[in-house]
């Protein structure tokens, strides 16, 4: 089976084209060669992804007929990314917090209202 499809099946991305990007753009390899959208996968093969600052490595049990449903999915793949790399990505999402508060930034629409409201009552 094919990469792209493989990595659609498995629900890893959502459409087979989004899928077949990825593979383009050099985040997809096997058994640490880098693919192609046309290379053929087999059991046992080793899939490495990067997808959102994550590298996942997925080790492929079996390929399915068509796209699976989500609860049929760890037949066919087992997850074998460290837990580092989670625990890395929440580090980065708690680096990205500290510098800017969420709600903070550009006032909204109603900020703008009450402040013009309170500068009018001064007046």
């Amino acid at each position: 089976m094919r990469i792209d499809k493989f990595l659609w099946a498995i629900r890893f991305y959502k459409t087979r084209n989004i899928a077949a990007d990825a593979i383009k753009k050099r985040h997809v390899s096997i058994n640490g060669i880098i693919a192609k959208p046309s290379k053929d996968v087999f059991g046992g093969d080793i899939i490495e992804v990067r997808k959102n600052q994550i590298n996942y490595k997925l080790l492929v049990l079996d390929l399915p007929k068509s796209r699976v449903g989500a609860k049929l999915v760890p037949q066919y793949i087992k997850d074998q990314t460290p837990k580092e790399a989670f625990e890395q990505q929440e580090l980065l999402k708690i680096a990205k917090d500290y510098y800017r508060k969420k709600g903070t930034g550009r006032p909204t629409k109603k900020d703008r209202r009450d402040l013009e409201e309170f500068l009018e009552d001064e007046e």
